[in-house]
């Protein structure tokens, strides 16, 4: 009884020492954006409270605020879509090479960003010269790639919830004499909704938050926010990065929150 005691104890310990770890610099990053004292580099605790640097956040940060929620929004709605399709035909269609197909849509995932950009950017610049086609240092071309690593989190997110749907709710769907379209819609889709926001959810999150491949596709016209906040850390420290990440992290808690409580993410097949 002693022993399992000290065995949860010590359990707890450790969640709470890994929960610290992962808050903390949040945290730091939080409570020196309120310091309006600090000019060359962050200090934390704060000495002096203010609200200085998020009236100062420079107008170049909210335009690429912009870019990175436009891209990353679009493009995780198209990847959304594609693993659905992509989803379906994987478990439920009869194609052969199913496997392959499985490693086919999980390449991206094994792939580096940093090299993903570099083919993406010679990639584009083959399409120019062949067609004309510019879509290198364009927003079309983030959403394009941004689409390529987003797909495999809905894929894989889609495809593992259909192979845990029982098959017999869609026979007995059709028995009843639905249409497969009106089978999708009203039996399988709610079932499927929560893992398809969840893969849209990651496409989203990786997509807003990347960095070796927006460098290499981003331009003076559109730049993601990402890539503003790296080239600033690189070549100079502004305050202010720490006041549009602190608020960038409490839209994001905030938005995770609501999307939870109004769609419903727990919402799992028993």
């Amino acid at each position: 009884m002693l022993a399992e005691t000290i065995r949860r104890r010590l359990a707890y310990a450790l969640v709470l020492c890994v929960f610290v770890f992962l808050v903390s610099p949040l945290i730091v990053v939080s409570a020196s954006s309120f310091d309006s004292g600090a000019y060359f580099a962050a200090r934390f605790p704060p000495q002096t409270f203010g609200l200085k640097w998020y009236q100062e956040i420079p107008p170049r940060y909210w335009s690429a605020l912009y870019v990175s929620l436009t891209a990353a929004s679009i493009a995780s709605l198209i990847s959304g879509s594609l693993g659905v399709l992509a989803a379906l035909g994987i478990v439920r269609g009869k194609l052969p090479g199913v496997e392959w197909l499985r490693s086919f849509f999980r390449i991206p995932l094994q792939i580096p960003l940093v090299v993903t950009g570099v083919v993406f950017l010679q990639f584009y610049y083959a399409l120019q010269l062949a067609f004309g086609v510019t879509l290198a240092a364009t927003l079309p071309g983030l959403i394009v790639a941004y689409v390529f690593v987003g797909m495999p989190y809905a894929v894989g997110t889609v495809g593992s919830m259909l192979e845990r749907l029982n098959p017999r709710l869609d026979e007995a769907s059709a028995i009843l004499g639905c249409s497969r379209w009106r089978t999708f819609w009203w039996v399988t889709f709610p079932i499927i909704r929560p893992s398809i926001i969840a893969g849209m959810l990651y496409g989203f999150i990786v997509a807003f938050g990347d960095v070796p491949l927006s460098i290499f596709l981003s331009s003076p016209s559109y730049t993601t926010l990402p890539v503003e906040i790296f080239n600033t850390l690189q070549f100079d420290f502004n305050p202010s990065v720490l006041s549009i990440s602190t608020l960038i992290a409490a839209t994001s808690v905030v938005s995770l929150w609501m999307i939870q409580r109004l769609v419903g993410l727990d919402m799992l097949p028993r």
